[in-house]
């Protein structure tokens, strides 16, 4: 369960997904006092996708997607100009409500959004899993490369890999994090896979799920 308020990282092209880990670079002097800070703390921070046209007023506080994922900093390397390499795992969706003010970086206040699989919509995951699969090994095989999946994943962490790490669109990417639930979410990936003309070399990164 999401404490009621966390720190906020706002990026441009970045959607984090539960059970997932993100690497970062954290250069920003207000992102490394916040780093700082979560690191004596819960070590959470929440991941949102800025909103387009965000430039403008990026030193300030450009509107964000209002549902993100949190994570958890499973690893930090402190480098000695006060940037950080960090690791996050995804840990729960969440809905922004609003924002505290009071710091140089953004705090927001969160409604936690955790997702949970019912025993009969495991068989249907299932299913959409061995879909998702096909569809992406004739994609690799077409390039004229071997698929290899592991199979030990559980099938909503492989989902949610594929969506943070197949190149999509951040739009595309934030729509699938929306989605209601995991089974919910391979649909879409499936529908957008078949939608698009896949570069098979790039669109599937194998050591994102290892």
């Amino acid at each position: 369960m999401l404490p009621p308020t966390i720190p906020l990282f706002p990026l441009p092209n970045v959607v984090l997904f539960p059970n997932v880990f993100l690497p970062l670079h954290i250069f920003e002097a207000r992102y490394r006092t916040m780093v700082s800070e979560a690191l004596g703390g819960d070590r959470i921070i929440g991941i949102a996708l800025l909103q387009p046209r965000y430039e403008a007023d990026y030193e300030g506080r450009p509107p964000v997607f209002t549902v993100g994922c949190a994570g958890v900093i499973t690893h930090a390397e402190p480098l000695g100009d006060g940037r950080f390499n960090i690791v996050l795992r995804g840990i729960e969706r969440f809905r922004i409500t609003g924002e505290d003010g009071s710091t140089a970086y953004r705090i927001a206040h969160v409604d936690g959004l955790p997702e949970s699989i019912l025993d009969e919509d495991r068989a249907e995951l299932r299913r959409q899993r061995h879909r998702l699969e096909a569809l992406l090994t004739a994609a690799i095989e077409r390039a004229g490369s071997e698929p290899r999946f592991p199979p030990a994943i559980p099938d909503e962490d492989l989902v949610n890999a594929l969506a943070q790490h197949l190149e999509l669109d951040p739009i595309e990417r934030q729509a699938l994090l929306e989605r209601e639930g995991v089974v919910a979410r391979c649909r879409g990936l499936i529908e957008l896979l078949e939608m698009k003309t896949i570069a098979p070399g790039s669109a599937w990164k194998e050591q994102s799920v290892h």
